[in-house]
């Protein structure tokens, strides 16, 4: 099930290199692992997280009886294991995670991503030497993403992979950027990011993903 740590450990047993996780915030202020603004598609339960404190949450089954963790129980598991891709969903994510990071330690094992440019930019303000990266849906020409990454001090831009263009990957590598593609899930689309050249991919199957890269 997404956002349990039964995926995050089955993933890391499969080797990969690195994992990513969505968080939020309840009601009461804790940073919770989960998609969606609603707790409707992945528990058993419904209503906004917003609205709900942490112990309503922590009641739900996220399936196969997972209950929905925290941040700080994720990145305990990850904690010198894998690279950790951080999403910042829903506002004042930025500062809670950069204090959950902070304190254990882990600055340089996390790379902050957002579609907002301002939470970005706030983790930054919190911590200069903290690594992000912008994330695009359908992207603006190559140039304009690129400049907006390097605005913010991003390490390089994350697209969604229907998106990805040569040309992108291109002028994201001239300027030092790195590309992160997400989603592709098919071995048709797995193939055509490698083809395009990416850095990094971020998929729903790991297993055919590492076997495409010769690593399964």
């Amino acid at each position: 099930p997404e956002n349990t740590l039964l995926s995050f450990r089955t993933a890391i047993e499969l080797g990969v290199d690195a994992v990513e996780c969505d968080v939020r915030l309840t009601k009461d202020g804790r940073l919770i692992l989960m998609h969606d603004e609603t707790v409707d598609r992945t528990t058993n339960g419904s209503g906004r997280v917003s609205e709900l404190t942490f112990e309503e949450i922590r009641a739900l089954d996220a399936g196969k009886g997972e209950k929905v963790p925290t941040l700080e129980e994720l990145l305990d598991l990850v904690k010198d294991k894998v690279e950790l891709l951080l999403e910042l969903k829903g506002e004042g994510t930025a500062d809670e995670a950069v204090r959950s990071v902070e304190e254990r330690g882990m600055g340089d094992q996390v790379l902050f991503i957002s579609f907002s440019v301002e939470r970005l930019r706030r983790v930054k303000e919190l911590k200069p030497g903290y690594q992000v990266a912008p994330i695009f849906g359908e992207p603006p020409p190559p140039e304009e993403a690129c400049r907006i990454a390097q605005e913010i001090g991003a390490r390089g831009v994350n697209v969604n992979h229907a998106y990805l263009t040569e040309e992108l990957v291109e002028e994201a590598h001239k300027r030092g950027l790195e590309v992160i593609v997400w989603t592709p899930n098919t071995e048709e689309e797995i193939g055509a990011a490698i083809e395009k050249g990416v850095d990094a991919i971020t998929s729903d199957r790991p297993d055919l993903l590492l076997k495409l890269l010769g690593r399964g």
